[in-house]
């Protein structure tokens, strides 16, 4: 059983089919690149995974470690074990990186009251996943992570993407996957505007969680992301589906030639899908 298993997932925005029946399995210890041209679908695939209202599921299955995962609000996928990693991160002034962070952790941890408070089903869930992080323990986690991704530890005091370097963002998207542990992770265009050393940085904090707890679903629409982050599996997508996959050297055939070869050999028109 596939840790992540998606089949003939069909997903709509504003009554538009953007998704056309996308199959896909993904397990830990494993890297899947999605690749293909604007307006394929990507983004909407992430989304729908990570539960946003504004896609709706019309047909198909999406399991999460056998579980049903489209049945589960947004916040149960994330405490589950999956993650998405934004290709343009919000900014929230007023709240610092460290205080984001750690409230992350305790909500996965404890569906984010205080341990001692829960009862029923959230006592359940605390009792699973660990009590509540203590700002000992979160501190040296945060500090060992933000060394290793090139943050200096003042940047746990600046509130949350506000006025962030592209780079910066992208940081604490990796940031955030590494100090709370998913199993299933979801890049979207994590390259989008990182220069060469910031897109070797974040590849390595990916490289260093990818193996036996976590796999990875790396979207993208270029070949140099992967020069650092080598999957094992290259998936194109074209007008909601996945047209044809590849190995790892996949993308370089396709970053050599393009898509419209693809286009011709399958049949596929170009589209206007987010």
């Amino acid at each position: 059983m596939a840790t992540l298993e998606i089949k003939d997932l069909h997903v709509s925005v504003e009554g538009k089919e953007i998704i056309k029946g996308v199959s896909i399995e993904v397990n830990k210890n494993e890297v899947h690149a999605l690749m293909g041209p604007n307006g394929s679908g990507k983004s909407t695939l992430s989304f729908a995974l990570a539960g946003h209202p504004k896609y709706t599921v019309t047909r198909g299955s999406a399991t999460f470690k056998g579980e049903d995962l489209l049945t589960m609000p947004p916040d149960e996928r994330a405490r589950a074990g999956l993650f998405l990693a934004f290709q343009y991160p919000a900014a929230v002034p007023g709240v610092t990186v460290g205080n984001f962070l750690r409230t992350a952790v305790n909500a996965k941890r404890a569906g984010g009251a205080p341990v001692k408070a829960l009862t029923g089903k959230d006592a359940e869930i605390a009792g699973k996943n660990g009590s509540q992080i203590s700002a000992r323990e979160f501190l040296k986690v945060l500090k060992e992570n933000m060394k290793n991704l090139g943050l200096k530890e003042d940047f746990a005091f600046r509130y949350l993407n506000d006025g962030f370097s592209g780079g910066e963002k992208k940081r604490v998207e990796i940031l955030q996957m590494a100090v709370l542990k998913p199993e299933i992770a979801i890049l979207d265009e994590t390259d989008s505007g990182l220069d060469i050393d910031a897109m070797k940085t974040v590849s390595d904090g990916v490289n260093r969680m990818v193996g036996p707890a976590m796999g990875a679903l790396v979207i993208t629409h270029y070949q140099r992301l992967l020069n650092y982050i080598r999957p094992q599996v290259v998936h194109v997508m074209m007008d909601g589906r996945i047209v044809t996959s590849g190995g790892p050297d996949f993308a370089l055939e396709l970053e050599a030639k393009g898509y419209d070869w693809i286009r011709q050999k399958y049949g596929v028109a170009s589209s206007a899908a987010a």
